[in-house]
């Protein structure tokens, strides 16, 4: 099976990626907030970045688990628990049957994501399993995790290479003061020079009004040259708008498609899951970078991933010829999996084997 839903928390979903190629017929992107914490909990239990985790906001759920699992829990720390015991945050970690996960309270961030080995079995929708929930769209039945939800998993593990080495180092959540580098336009000729200092060397403070659509902030205001108001035009991630009342609204995950607001500038791509952990209150700092710089650091971010990625999912070398004999003859098959050390009864063309493992190896089954 997978896990069984205790209590659903304050706002659980599901979310991967996000749902692209559909905002032209209305259909917002949706996916994961922080989408630097989702993509390593993901690479920490084998999957790729796209795979749906579950995104947690302030206060997490509680779930048991019906078969065993390896998970990552990423991102902020929302006090996760095993069996009452706290578990690592940015570790591979196995959760045997019978076991249950909860989040005990908020001590740095907001937003934390669990990845499970191999996959969540949840309906690909429009090409995304992320859960919509304007439009009741994706992830489980289109809707937020509660009480009685069953989830399976597709493809789970009990074990996988290198797991000493499946863990990455705890990001710090603690300041209440962070900057948001960010590429100026598209309308930022909309605003006098003097709007464009005020965004540039003010600071922001994050109001209440903040949720997966949109995050609004209060502080000096913005001046226009001839209003607020544009025609109608796309909408992105990290888009800036400012309205006429002159305080900025950074879109997130959820934005609509489309608006009629200035929009000044877009928070770079890889600062938006600093945003996307900060709470009510905290205080923003815009910086302006460019395009090219902008773009050096999301490259910059992706080859981290892909190079860490590459190391876990190294198959390990066998560590003499009776362990090579075992993955030979295992290879007759097709899928791939992990055991661990130990020793294995095996046949080979009718002959059979007694063959202990030393270190984990790869083998078929």
């Amino acid at each position: 099976m997978g896990i069984q839903i205790i209590n659903g928390g304050f706002l659980t979903t599901i979310q991967d990626m996000g749902r692209y190629g559909y905002q032209e017929t209305g259909m917002s992107v949706s996916g994961v907030m922080d989408t630097r914490a989702a993509s390593l909990a993901n690479i920490l239990v084998g999957n790729d970045t796209n795979e749906a985790v579950i995104e947690i906001t302030m206060m997490g759920p509680t779930m048991k688990f019906t078969e065993d699992e390896i998970i990552a829990v990423t991102g902020g720390d929302l006090g996760a628990k095993i069996d009452g015991k706290p578990v690592e945050r940015y570790r591979a970690v196995l959760v045997k049957a019978g076991q249950t996960l909860s989040f005990m309270g908020m001590y740095g961030g907001s937003r934390a994501y669990i990845a499970f080995a191999g996959g969540l079995d949840i309906p690909v929708v429009m090409g995304s399993r992320s859960t919509n929930l304007k439009s009741k769209v994706g992830g489980y039945e289109g809707r937020k995790l509660g009480t009685g939800d069953e989830i399976a998993f597709r493809a789970p593990a009990s074990w996988l290479p290198h797991m000493a080495e499946r863990v990455y180092g705890l990001p710090s959540y603690g300041a209440k003061e962070w900057t948001l580098r960010v590429v100026m336009g598209p309308q930022d000729d909309c605003f006098t020079d003097k709007g464009i200092n005020t965004f540039l060397n003010s600071t922001y403070t994050i109001s209440n009004e903040y949720d997966r659509m949109g995050c609004r902030m209060e502080g000096d205001v913005i001046e226009h040259k001839n209003g607020g108001d544009i025609i109608t035009d796309g909408i992105s991630f990290g888009a800036v708008q400012v309205p006429s009342h002159g305080n900025p609204i950074v879109m997130m995950a959820d934005h609509q498609t489309t608006g009629g607001y200035t929009k000044i500038a877009n928070v770079i791509s890889v600062d938006l899951p600093v945003l996307a952990q900060c709470m009510p209150g905290m205080k923003i700092h815009f910086e302006k970078v460019t395009v090219d710089e902008a773009q050096a650091l999301y490259c910059k971010e992706k080859e981290e991933f892909d190079a860490l990625a590459k190391k876990l999912n190294t198959p390990v070398e066998p560590a003499d010829d009776e362990q090579a004999v075992a993955i030979a003859a295992a290879s007759e098959a097709n899928k791939t999996a992990w055991v661990k050390a130990g020793t294995y009864k095996i046949s080979v063309n009718g002959k059979e084997f007694l063959v202990e493992l030393e270190k984990e190896v790869v083998r078929f089954r």
